[in-house]
């Protein structure tokens, strides 16, 4: 049986996971194939995406949600809200079946910090529908995410230009 929908996940320290999503997502829409887009961590505005896709691309859907950084030792109350919050989001707007493509950007940081489980996504890639490609970016992708994907590309660092001390450069970067 041929399995149509297939899993994807970026990962790695590199830069460009999210970029790349963003492009297979554009690609896709040359077809009228429509992308639900999930930014977990990511605040509303803050990236240059959130500003064209919506404006050039009616098959690409992002929706941001996230207070941005998080980092161990912060009080993950919120974050774990804003992350149920999207999860909820994600479930109702595949309910409706208009989407081929959903892209979890960032999932695999909410995963390590805990603020969603490993069982609950787990559980969800397992019994997605079938016909449904899901993409996973983030760094550090938990092992049992590698394991039920299909594709696995690892970005992986050589030179950067923040190893200069130079800062996120806008339309570059976010």
């Amino acid at each position: 049986m041929e399995k149509k929908g297939i899993i994807i996940v970026f990962t790695g320290n590199g830069k460009g996971k999210t970029t790349a999503a963003l492009g297979i997502a554009l690609r896709a829409s040359g077809y009228g194939m429509k992308t639900l887009m999930i930014q977990f961590i990511k605040e509303k505005g803050k990236s240059g995406e959130h500003n064209v896709c919506p404006s050039l691309n009616e098959n690409i859907d992002i929706q941001p949600y996230g207070m941005g950084f998080v980092f161990r030792g912060d009080d993950l109350r919120p974050h774990i809200a804003m992350a149920e919050e999207a999860w909820f989001l994600m479930e109702d707007a595949l309910r409706v079946g208009n989407h081929h493509i959903l892209i979890l950007d960032e999932l695999s940081v909410v995963m390590n910090l805990g603020l969603l489980t490993m069982e609950r996504v787990t559980e969800f890639l397992a019994k997605k529908p079938a016909d449904l490609h899901v993409i996973i970016t983030g760094r550090d992708a938990p092992e049992e995410i590698i394991r039920l994907a299909d594709v696995v590309t690892e970005m992986k660092e050589i030179k950067h230009i923040y190893q200069q001390g130079v800062k996120a450069i806008k339309g570059i970067d976010y």
